[in-house]
């Protein structure tokens, strides 16, 4: 059928309504487009559809847009859309989620900062390994699916990665590498991660696979570092759960070096096959140095980093403050953490495993003086205990650094009741050519006369 498209979604898929008041939603679909859409699924009054062809592309569309697959990929939705556009609709996306609520009123959202680089900026792909190994896919899933759309020189991809994947898709077919079945249970290889240390030039490979097998990882292992000298790290994690967990408990290393060295600003920090760590270092570093400013540090603060992960704001701030202390749920991101701040010399910095509502309030049993926090959580946002326990620490100052609008909306809304105003939100553009993107809020404690 054929559709104008009139809006877009928070997933990016193109919107229109159907004759009989359907909403539909189109993969591979922006506003103002006239397209041909195949209707493939109609589920709880929602109509889902594919572009079959595009019949009239909207202005907003780049005449020579970095990816031509992008329809059936949707990997990166925006990636087809002018770039100076895709930041308007990131901005008017968090201003109309703040528009629902009246006590946000007031609040500057400042234009979009910029990474360096829109197109090859990712540094780590975690990637599915399916077919068969005369015929293997290397990709992503499609949307609310597990078949895998087979990745061929990804331009949101470093390079390096690219190149990475190129060899692995020929070392599989050359020493016919059995690819893993999740319905019949049999095969080895399951995925393939790669890092890249734009600093050293150099990149990490892991083979995750179903079950320990040396001898087939060691040969493909050894074909792939042929065809790309660049690899510095290589290693095969043994995952034989069932479900979407990629990496397994084990890492069995395959060269003499176990991780990479990166760097963000003056920063160092040593990556490891599961460290978490930004994927963006240009986005990553637009974040912390924002954060840098607005925390105002003099150099007698106490900071408090929560969610800390492997202690990249708490390092960048650690030079300014008195000392930091890092809270991180994930026992291997604090011992990274920990490793990272003696890397670097940061004598000031504290980092603690557990839950963070309850380190939050044995802090305040201790009566320790905290005069910034930086709250940084996953996608969900904070739970009330954390930001009652944050409040009554009381500092003068909260940073509030955001992955999702929406949990960002909320958790502002409880702060303001417990006492914090926010004034300023910069967003960052961690991620060109998709929907998401970061923000950093400023929050100032409201002394009551």
């Amino acid at each position: 059928m054929e559709f104008a498209i009139t809006a877009l979604d928070e997933d990016g898929y193109g919107t229109a309504r159907t004759d009989d008041g359907m909403t539909l939603r189109v993969g591979g679909a922006l506003p103002s487009d006239v397209v041909l859409v195949r209707i493939e699924q109609i589920s709880r009054g929602t109509a889902y559809g594919h572009t079959l062809k595009l019949l009239h592309p909207s202005p907003l569309r780049s005449k020579r847009p970095p990816c031509t697959e992008s329809a059936d990929c949707l990997g990166c939705p925006l990636i087809a859309m002018k770039y100076r556009e895709q930041t308007a609709w990131k901005r008017g996306m968090i201003l109309a989620e703040l528009a629902k609520h009246s006590e946000l009123a007031g609040i500057t959202v400042h234009p979009l900062l910029s990474p360096e680089n829109l197109i090859h900026y990712r540094t780590t792909a975690k990637l599915t390994i399916a077919g068969k190994w005369s015929d293997p896919f290397i990709g992503i899933y499609r949307r609310a699916s597990h078949d895998v759309y087979d990745l061929d020189q990804c331009p949101l991809h470093h390079p390096l990665i690219n190149r990475v994947v190129e060899a692995v898709r020929q070392g599989i077919v050359k020493l016919k590498v059995p690819v893993y079945n999740p319905q019949s249970k049999m095969g080895l290889l399951r995925y393939l991660v790669v890092r890249v240390s734009v600093h050293e030039r150099k990149a990490m490979v892991v083979f995750v696979t179903a079950r320990r097998s040396y001898n087939e990882i060691h040969h493909l292992g050894r074909f792939v570092q042929e065809m790309t000298p660049e690899i510095e790290v290589m290693a095969q994690n043994v995952n034989a759960s069932e479900g979407n967990v990629i990496l397994g408990q084990k890492d069995y290393f395959l060269t003499p070096q176990h991780y990479l060295t990166e760097r963000i600003g003056d920063v160092a920090f040593q990556v490891s096959p599961r460290s978490f760590f930004q994927v963006n270092n240009s986005g990553a570093r637009l974040i912390y140095e924002q954060v840098k400013r607005w925390a105002g540090l003099g150099g007698g603060e106490n900071v408090l980093d929560l969610y800390c992960g492997i202690g990249g704001i708490a390092l960048f701030l650690a030079d300014q403050a008195a000392q930091v202390i890092g809270i991180e749920v994930v026992e291997e991101a604090v011992a990274d953490a920990r490793r990272n701040a003696k890397l670097n010399g940061r004598k000031n910095c504290r980092f603690e495993a557990g839950d963070a509502a309850e380190l939050l309030e044995d802090l305040a049993e201790e009566g320790e003086r905290i005069d910034v926090a930086v709250l940084n959580p996953p996608r969900k946002g904070c739970v009330p205990d954390v930001l009652d326990t944050v409040a009554a620490l009381a500092p003068s100052r909260i940073i509030y650094v955001s992955c999702y609008p929406q949990s960002l909306a909320r958790d502002l809304v409880a702060l303001k009741s417990r006492g914090y105003c926010c004034r300023e939100i910069q967003p960052v553009d961690m991620f060109p050519q998709t929907v998401h993107v970061e923000n950093v809020a400023l929050l100032e404690r409201q002394v009551t006369p």
